[in-house]
């Protein structure tokens, strides 16, 4: 890791801050499905994302899931950040979703640079801001919409996120990260392939159009 290389994905980071990741900081690889972390879980360092995709969800005592949002390069998780300041553990789950190289910064950091660097300060606002409307549409989503309209707003989502046509997901995944059952993912499905919206593979989803929904 260079400072150039910490410099394309965080441009507004100040010269000693970038000097100061690169001196503390270590890059960490996560596989396909790979947790980076885990409800429950002690949280000894914050993540930037350098490549890949992560997806941040809440899990229950039951293995059920709801997905809060996506992390990009580019982009930190604002409740490990959360925690991290306040010396909590983790409530949430972070999961790999292809290959994915992370920027580990050790806790102690996090508060020191709030104090010292304002573009970490405001970097730390601004990805506190930004993951706070992911969620507040996931729980408009959840209060305000049918499943149907859910389903469709998580396939557009899925879809933007991926940057392509096809998302590489089951029936039973769609149900358990929109807390329904597998049999009614399924239907709405079909009507979405009846209508020639989608195409529903063994493992995958190929959108065709979904714009005008």
């Amino acid at each position: 890791m260079n400072t150039s290389d910490i410099k394309n994905l965080f441009p507004l980071f100040e010269p000693n801050l970038l000097a100061d990741i690169e001196k503390n900081a270590t890059i960490k690889e996560y596989a396909e499905g790979e947790d980076l972390m885990k409800s429950g879980q002690n949280i000894k360092s914050t993540i930037l994302i350098k490549e890949g995709l992560v997806k941040v969800y809440r899990e229950d005592e039951e293995g059920n899931e709801i997905f809060i949002y996506y992390l990009e390069p580019g982009q930190a998780c604002a409740l490990s950040i959360m925690c991290a300041i306040q010396n909590r553990t983790s409530e949430i789950k972070a999961t790999a979703v292809k290959p994915t190289e992370v920027i580990s910064i050790p806790i102690h950091f996090v508060d020191q640079w709030m104090r010292e660097y304002k573009s970490w300060y405001q970097f730390v606002l601004s990805t506190y801001r930004a993951r706070f409307e992911e969620l507040l549409n996931t729980i408009d989503a959840i209060a305000f919409k049918n499943m149907d309209e859910r389903l469709v707003m998580y396939l557009k989502k899925h879809a933007q996120i991926l940057n392509g046509k096809t998302i590489p997901v089951t029936h039973a995944q769609i149900a358990t990260e929109l807390s329904t059952s597998r049999e009614v993912i399924s239907r709405l499905l079909k009507k979405l392939a009846e209508r020639g919206l989608i195409i529903v593979n063994r493992q995958n989803i190929e959108i065709i159009n979904l714009e005008d929904l």
